[in-house]
């Protein structure tokens, strides 16, 4: 897959180094030549420097060719312009933009740029941390309103089943694990003791869920 990242702070470096590694063809645009030097050593891909807003810039990155594009510069309006000038202009079929502000990151998905809000999911996962002790977190979907969770069967709901976890479009189980086993458990089946369960979970439903784990 062809890539473009525009950034290259702590975010962006470490983007395009996973990328890189993962066997992408990765360009990384930065107006500041002295930013690169965050790019670790076995890092493949293409070092740009210029102001991404200059198309021949984003053309000698390779943005018409590029599958990929993700933008996480400091400045959340000029990642959700550029962002957009990647899908609308250039037509990259994959976009992803980093903002800080939850409210901008909130009217900008509505308007159709897929976006992370490294704000809310950092406070998601700080509060996880903090509160959800007895479960594990497997996947952050988005910005943490959706979590995937794994947590193991005590022996007070030894005998119980699969639909006692349930929560009608806030919380389902996706998958059980039985020693050693994995496999999706259908509503009535029998959950016991020392099973883990797979369970896809809204973040405002997540203290529910710990109290129907820990009877």
């Amino acid at each position: 897959m062809r890539v473009i990242i525009v950034g290259c702070g702590r975010v962006g470096s470490l983007l395009a180094m996973l990328l890189s590694t993962d066997g992408h063809e990765v360009s990384i645009i930065d107006r500041d030549a002295t930013a690169f030097k965050r790019i670790g050593r076995g890092f493949t891909g293409n070092l740009i420097e210029g102001n991404a807003f200059d198309q021949d810039i984003l053309k000698r990155a390779g943005i018409e060719m590029a599958d990929a594009f993700a933008s996480v510069t400091a400045g959340d309006n000029t990642n959700y312009v550029l962002a957009a000038m990647a899908r609308n202009r250039f037509r990259v079929p994959r976009i992803v933009t980093r903002i800080y502000d939850p409210l901008r990151a909130d009217i900008y998905r509505r308007l159709g740029i897929p976006t992370i809000s490294s704000t809310v999911w950092g406070a998601n996962k700080i509060r996880e941390l903090l509160t959800y002790v007895g479960l594990t977190s497997v996947l952050t979907v988005a910005n943490g309103e959706v979590e995937v969770v794994e947590a193991e069967i005590s022996p007070l709901l030894d005998g119980s089943q699969v639909k006692d976890l349930t929560i009608p479009g806030e919380a389902q189980v996706i998958a059980l694990i039985r020693g050693g086993t994995s496999f999706i458990p259908s509503p009535i089946t029998t959950l016991a003791r020392g099973d883990r369960v797979l369970v896809a979970v809204l973040a405002t439903a997540m203290p529910r869920l710990e109290s129907m784990l820990s009877p």
